[in-house]
């Protein structure tokens, strides 16, 4: 690989933003398409869109040329270092997601209730900038309070993360979308929340919610949109 295209792609990396090198089969040349360069013109740009979803590496149909896909690490932010966060994190961890605990409650957020976690004691509004949330980021609220998880929300979808969801029954999430409403966020905003959070298995316990959150994050892994060339 050329030091110049190497340059390119470890930058992509830092910023994580997914990246393809396409390598030429008959002559061995090789090309590097970022996230957000302009390949709508280019003739392999639907098998490059693809590629920048899924992540997988492969040959054209046509056997022209080789797709080797770099993809930034799934990220799963959670918010609130309640019970079922106990039981999800290292669930999500053993899943290979890089899980992050964020919650300003240091009662809650401790060492001794999270042993080997990633824990943020910081308000959201004021840690999540720095994180960096992007398309390859999850977020789940799970605190019931307004004043951690609304702003979390908030993020996430300006963030276009590829799944937002929040805990909470039916009549809490009505008003949660009321506050939301409120916030300037559209119904169309709104509506890809996942709420009540998680995949519909009559789930109870802390463990079983846990359970039907992972499952519903692992599922959006797998539907997240092609990214799309400009022009």
């Amino acid at each position: 690989m050329k030091l110049d295209l190497l340059a390119r792609l470890n930058a992509a990396r830092r910023e994580r933003r997914a990246a393809v090198v396409i390598t030429d089969l008959a002559s061995g040349d090789s090309r590097l398409i970022v996230e957000g360069d302009d390949y709508g013109s280019d003739p392999l740009a639907g098998e490059i869109a693809e590629r920048l979803a899924s992540g997988a590496s492969g040959a054209a149909p046509d056997g022209s040329a080789f797709f080797t896909a770099h993809l930034p690490a799934i990220r799963l932010v959670l918010i609130g270092a309640v019970h079922v966060t106990q039981s999800l994190a290292p669930m999500a961890v053993l899943a290979g997601f890089d899980t992050v605990i964020v919650d300003p409650r240091t009662a809650f957020a401790s060492p001794e209730r999270f042993p080997g976690a990633t824990l943020l004691t910081e308000w959201p509004q004021d840690v999540l900038p720095r994180l960096g949330l992007d398309r390859f980021t999850a977020v789940a609220t799970l605190t019931h309070v307004p004043d951690i998880d609304d702003p979390a929300l908030a993020a996430a979808l300006q963030a276009q993360c590829f799944y937002v969801g929040a805990l909470g029954s039916r009549k809490s999430h009505a008003k949660r979308l009321d506050r939301m409403r409120g916030a300037g966020f559209s119904d169309t905003d709104l509506a890809l929340i996942h709420a009540p959070i998680g995949l519909a298995i009559g789930a109870r316990s802390p463990g079983e919610i846990a359970v039907s959150i992972l499952a519903e994050v692992v599922a959006a892994v797998h539907r997240r949109p092609p990214e799309q060339g400009s022009g």
